[in-house]
């Protein structure tokens, strides 16, 4: 038997590199393939794009994408190009040759790496065929009506097909890896392996189908994980056959991964196997050349929220603007497993809270959740026209007024402010103080919704009674619709919307990895998650103390929903206690976490994951080194010296109550020397020795 080579995390050119030279470098290709490419359903579509960048500076031009070819979305996505790796462009012709439309070009986000999309639709005159091979090789049969898993069939046979006519012109020389991504992507990794194909695989779940089937229908799904009957549960959801997919991928894979360890468990039970390499999703970080422009963005956004606020209160502003904090809540309508019943709980609580304590903080709560309207509520667009009205009065009598005092000043006179402004002028501001007038209460939705009476989000407002009365600390806003700059209501793009906000509140109970307060993190906003999401665990294993950097964690796992309700509550209303300086403060901590979410660390999982699936398919010319896992026993954020370590301190973190503190904080923080410590204790991204010849491993030995 030949030496095996000793794969290393170093990289030459960008590839991973072996001792011996028998296998050129250039002739690995890496695929990823998903139903997401190019394609933007889900989460996955963030995971996919923000990666690609990383990925491609390290494959180069041996890295591609395969996924579905939508016109809609090719037309402004796809820059098309011929391959410019003769084996790829040989099987796309072999297919083209026997009626597969296959398109090629450059996906236009960072990186611009290579996709390959396939049209569904010029190749479902074999699903018949198709089905019955699939059934062949698997057992698996899918019903007619499920067009979702028909277009799976018809995608993986596609990808499967492309990777024997590629893998056939290298001589079952070990050439290509195949990372899949999500069932919908699954049945081509089976075919694949069922043809015998030399081909590294690795399959991701991003989320097990029946884990969020379960969760939507208000099951104690974590107390319950080793109690369900699987095959029962997904037939009585009628999704047995999709399950049977995902979890057939799973156990064909070379490796199986999956985005966090909570997901881990999850699939463990599910699925019937636990991961091999936990892959926690990264995002393309962007630091600013001002150390302090997060802030200056934030300061920016807040005051374009500030001016809708006027618009939608107008008639109803007793409150101070510049002692209201913005929290909000992003993502699908899915009203339990996002947490939105428990901060609607919450925020019933804390309003109380507030008001008992007569504090003069308003918290005004956005929830920015899809759902189906007709169109802009009338009251709210009114608002907006109302502020308008009465900005361009003011802009009116102000130059009036300006144009009459630089008049006097310069014949050297001190003008009679009694008589600077005229009847008119008084008669105009009266008119505009009138048109605020207005007979009912600010709206809680800003859209007319369909079918409102059976909407779970108005229902609870409905129930708790926050209908953003006078009285009411706390106001709440429903915009039943993604963000844009174009809109006339809130013209932000949700990025600006999110620096624009104090604070993002997510307590999902189902919640695989968790972008929303992962982008709250890298912009510096501090956010609410749960210890069943996957960054939520992340942070408690990175961060010895995370509420300090602006991350708290509701713990949804070991406690009851109310005890979990009134630990939110808290949170919100210790939040609520800081005064700017405080704020300002955990926001600085807060974007240094950015660091440890960034791809260049975090890419290092799925390396790990590259290479372990080359030793395992290729036992006999690949072999892992002993250090080979990434490790990251020791690597946590310190406390931050500057938060007291009293164990009364520490269950607010940061806010603290009296003014000798606040003085005690501001005289103990020094920002530079905590931004120092905190960047010490990231992880460069690591490099390995060789492995000594004759020394070989375990497969199972390397777990992450």
């Amino acid at each position: 038997m030949p030496l095996a080579r000793s794969l290393s995390m170093t990289s030459l050119n960008g590839l991973p590199h072996w001792e011996d030279e028998d296998l050129p470098v250039e002739d690995l290709l890496l695929f990823e393939i998903s139903w997401e490419v190019t394609n933007k359903v889900g989460g996955i579509y963030t995971v996919i794009q923000t990666k690609a960048k990383t990925t491609a500076d390290e494959w180069g031009e041996n890295y591609f994408l395969i996924g579905p070819y939508f016109e809609q979305n090719v037309k402004t996505q796809v820059e098309f190009c011929e391959p410019p790796n003769p084996a790829v462009k040989k099987a796309m012709d072999t297919m083209k040759s026997q009626g597969c439309q296959a398109f090629f070009g450059r996906w236009l986000i960072e990186g611009s790496p290579y996709v390959l999309l396939f049209d569904i639709g010029s190749a479902a005159w074999n699903l018949d065929k198709w089905k019955g091979e699939f059934w062949e090789v698997s057992n698996i049969g899918i019903p007619f009506h499920d067009r979702e898993a028909n277009d799976a069939v018809i995608f993986g046979s596609l990808t499967a097909w492309f990777l024997k006519e590629l893998s056939c012109q290298f001589d079952d020389k070990p050439s290509i890896i195949a990372h899949f991504h999500e069932w919908q992507a699954g049945v081509g990794l089976i075919l694949s392996r069922s043809q015998k194909l030399p081909v590294a695989t690795i399959f991701t779940t991003h989320a097990t189908l029946l884990g969020r089937y379960l969760c939507a229908a208000s099951i104690d799904f974590y107390n319950n994980l080793d109690q369900f009957d699987i095959d029962k549960e997904a037939g009585e959801r009628q999704i047995y056959h999709r399950y049977c997919m995902e979890r057939a991928s799973v156990h064909c894979a070379h490796v199986f991964t999956t985005v966090s360890q909570i997901t881990a468990t999850e699939a463990e039970h599910m699925l019937k196997k636990s991961p091999d390499v936990v892959t926690p999703n990264g995002l393309n970080i962007k630091k600013f050349s001002a150390m302090h422009e997060f802030q200056n963005l934030h300061s920016m956004y807040k005051a374009r929220i500030q001016e809708f606020i006027r618009g939608h209160f107008y008639g109803h502003l007793d409150f101070n603007l510049d002692k209201t904090l913005f929290f909000f809540i992003a993502g699908r309508y899915e009203f339990s497993n996002k947490g939105a019943d428990m901060f609607l709980e919450a925020l019933s609580r804390l309003n109380f809270l507030l008001r008992v304590h007569k504090t003069d903080v308003t918290v005004i709560v956005f929830f920015i959740m899809p759902a189906k309207t007709n169109n802009f509520n009338v009251e709210t667009l009114k608002g907006q026209a109302v502020r308008k009205q009465l900005w361009d009065t003011a802009q009116s009598v102000k130059e009036k007024f300006g144009r009459k005092l630089y008049n006097a000043l310069l014949k050297g006179e001190i003008p009679d402010l009694n008589k600077i402004l005229d009847r008119d002028d008084i008669t105009i501001m009266k008119r505009a103080i009138f048109s605020t007038q207005r007979h009912s209460l600010p709206p809680v939705t800003t859209h007319n919704m369909i079918d409102d009476s059976n909407d779970p989000i108005l229902n609870t407002i409905r129930r708790i009674g926050l209908f953003n009365n006078r009285t009411d600390r706390v106001k709440v806003i429903l915009h039943p619709e993604f963000l844009s700059s174009t809109s006339p209501l809130l013209p932000l793009d949700y990025e600006e919307f999110v620096r624009g906000c104090h604070l993002g509140v997510f307590p999902s109970y189902y919640e695989p990895w968790g972008y929303t307060p992962a982008e709250c993190t890298v912009m510096g906003i501090p956010s609410v998650t749960t210890n069943l999401s996957g960054f939520g665990c992340f942070m408690q294993e990175h961060v010895a103390d995370p509420a300090a950097y602006g991350i708290y964690i509701v713990d949804r796992r070991f406690r009851s929903p109310d005890e979990s309700c009134n630990q939110l509550t808290q949170f919100l209303y210790g939040f609520c206690q800081q005064n700017r300086r405080q704020r300002i403060i955990q926001r600085n901590r807060t974007e240094r976490l950015s660091d440890l979410l960034d791809w260049r660390y975090l890419g290092r999982y799925y390396m790990h994951a590259r290479h372990l699936a080359l030793s395992r398919t290729f036992p006999d010319k690949f072999e892992m080194e002993p250090s080979a896992p990434p490790k990251t026993e020791g690597f946590r954020f310190p406390r931050p010296s500057s938060v007291p370590p009293s164990p009364s301190a520490s269950q607010h973190s940061s806010p603290h109550h009296s003014e000798a503190e606040d003085e005690d904080e501001d005289e103990r923080y020094d920002e530079d020397e905590e931004a120092e410590r905190d960047r010490q204790n990231i992880k460069s991204p690591f490099t390995l020795g060789a492995l000594p010849q004759g020394k070989k491993k375990q497969h199972g030995e390397y777990r992450n």
